[in-house]
């Protein structure tokens, strides 16, 4: 799998590139500003990219969750607690999938205005989109609610209905589930 790293910190990006190439991946490029990103993705075309949202030379936030091509991922430099739930989290986000860190999710679901539509969830259904913004299986997220797998599935209905995410053959509605309140 080949990834583009993002990093403005010598250390961090350095140890990353390490970390990444013990456990079979392929660096094609690692980079230290934003403009140096942009240029490494277009030119490299990777599977993943590793990023620091915050990039010099402007430091802020350039939207990375924005475009909702292919697979996302947040994850907070001070809450990987080890290198298996990085490598994971980089293999499901390449593989499509979505990864959020569960106090990134918080954060977002805290701050959501009252007449969006997040708010017309219940605290379950709240709870089973936080575990679908981590990644989690039906089978998981149940596990963790103490809940069947039925329950789940209908908790996921509910929250697509109102979300107004009509069923698509084209779309996935669990990633857009997720992404529509991480946008907002």
């Amino acid at each position: 799998m080949r990834v583009v790293i993002g990093e403005d910190l010598f250390l961090l990006r350095d140890g990353l590139v390490r970390l990444l190439e013990a456990h079979g991946f392929e660096i094609a490029a690692a980079v230290d500003s934003a403009p140096a990103l942009v240029q490494a993705l277009l030119e490299h075309q990777p599977d993943a990219a590793v990023v620091d949202v915050r990039l010099p030379p402007s430091f802020t936030d350039d939207e990375l969750l924005a475009d909702q091509a292919g697979g996302v991922g947040y994850l907070l430099k001070d809450r990987v607690f080890n290198d298996d739930q990085f490598i994971d989290a980089i293999r499901a986000v390449a593989g499509g999938g979505t990864v959020m860190d569960p106090e990134v999710v918080a954060k977002l679901l805290g701050r959501r205005a009252r007449d969006e539509p997040i708010t017309r969830l219940t605290a379950r259904e709240r709870e089973v989109l936080e575990l679908m913004a981590e990644g989690r299986s039906n089978s998981a997220i149940a596990q963790r609610l103490f809940i069947s797998e039925k329950a789940v599935g209908k908790h996921s209905t509910s929250i697509f209905a109102k979300l107004d995410l009509a069923p698509s053959t084209d779309d996935n509605r669990r990633v857009l589930a997720v992404l529509a309140f991480l946008n907002n």
